[in-house]
């Protein structure tokens, strides 16, 4: 089995031991390598060529932000999810618009934080699902005829606007169904066409697609 290969970047080493330890338990997981700081993330991941880089967002000499741009610009291929323990919204939504795959708090179970390296693994996105709708709330929001140009280029109707941006503020289809007066399948309906159009497999990516494309 070919297992994924993952660089543990995070300034405190006990943390780093202790990830490292979990996730060797998985059998499709490997531990590659460790930075300290984001110069070091950046350097390792060109050097071990991960698929995986787990950032910390708060570390000395370089910060997590800036580790994932350089590592953009320099066109590593690994995919990073950003790991913290603080709820830095201003340095996790800039992590995500340059290129974050994924975000996960580090009291997260772990079985979240294995579906989180799975999933980016395989080219998908992964928030943590109750983190979501807290994230996008803190966006400005567009002028509405932006948006609409937007979701005008996926060729989403309306009713399908509305849905989407339900969506992204955490909303389940029952809710959905009762704030817009239709019924729970006609939301399963529109939610199916909606993923289709803008090519996402879950509610989660939707809310990503919403939060990156700065529509909320």
């Amino acid at each position: 089995m070919e297992k994924i290969k993952v660089l543990i970047a995070d300034d405190h080493s006990l943390i780093r031991k202790g990830l490292e330890q979990v996730l060797e338990l998985e059998n499709d997981i490997e531990v590659i390598g460790e930075a300290s700081n984001g110069k070091e993330a950046v350097e390792q991941a060109m050097k071990l060529n991960p698929d995986v880089v787990l950032m910390d967002i708060n570390m000395p000499v370089q910060n997590g932000v800036y580790a994932i741009r350089e590592l953009k610009e320099k066109g590593c291929p690994a995919r990073i999810i950003v790991l913290t323990i603080h709820d830095d919204r201003e340095y996790l939504v800039e992590a995500i618009r340059i290129g974050a795959a994924g975000y996960i708090m580090k009291d997260a179970d772990v079985d979240h934080l294995i579906k989180a390296i799975r999933d980016v693994y395989r080219g998908d996105t992964y928030i943590q699902p109750n983190l979501t709708s807290s994230l996008i709330k803190d966006y400005d929001k567009m002028t509405y005829q932006s948006v609409k140009r937007q979701f005008e280029e996926n060729n989403l109707t309306q009713r399908e606007i509305e849905v989407l941006m339900l969506i992204a503020d955490g909303k389940n289809n029952r809710e959905i169904a009762d704030e817009l007066y239709i019924s729970e399948k006609t939301v399963k309906n529109h939610v199916s066409n909606i993923f289709k159009k803008i090519d996402v497999s879950d509610r989660t990516q939707a809310a990503i697609y919403v939060f990156k494309n700065h529509l909320k």
